[in-house]
């Protein structure tokens, strides 16, 4: 009961403040809070389908909303695998990058976690060399002379 009100939204304990009995009071929120899953769940299947991995400027962003849409399927019961997340990131790959998309998967990643850190470190891999690029770009320095001396 203890760890209960003290984790209790402010609002709401206002409202459950009289009831003694830790049963009562989970029936109670569970009560208030079941329908919850019938309002989630469309929309977190609505997204999952919707979630493709091009659409994030960067895999930070990629990665932060797709472990939001599956926490939220996860709260109403369904079950995403690792094999999930993995075809998910593959299938949504940009059309111009089915070469590297073939690459990560015969690398034969089997945790969703090492993929995202494979792709993390090329991302920053390539904004060093852009970076490197626009600094002096390819042309900016006049070839050596060979027979200078």
């Amino acid at each position: 009961l203890i760890f209960l009100r003290h984790h209790i939204d402010d609002g709401l304990k206002y409202e459950y403040l009289t009831i003694e009995n830790p049963l009562e009071l989970w029936q109670n929120l569970n009560n208030r809070f079941e329908h919850l899953k019938t309002v989630v769940l469309p929309k977190a299947l609505n997204d999952w389908s919707q979630l493709r991995f091009q659409d994030f400027k960067t895999v930070s962003e990629y990665n932060f909303t797709l472990f939001k849409i599956v926490s939220q399927l996860k709260m109403c019961g369904e079950v995403i695998t690792e094999d999930m997340l993995l075809e998910k990131t593959y299938q949504t790959f940009h059309a111009s990058n089915v070469l590297l998309q073939q690459q990560y998967r015969l690398h034969g990643f089997k945790k969703y976690r090492e993929l995202i850190g494979s792709l993390l470190i090329a991302e920053q891999i390539n904004e060093l060399l852009l970076q490197n690029h626009e600094s002096r770009p390819t042309g900016s320095t006049p070839l050596p002379e060979v027979n200078v001396t």
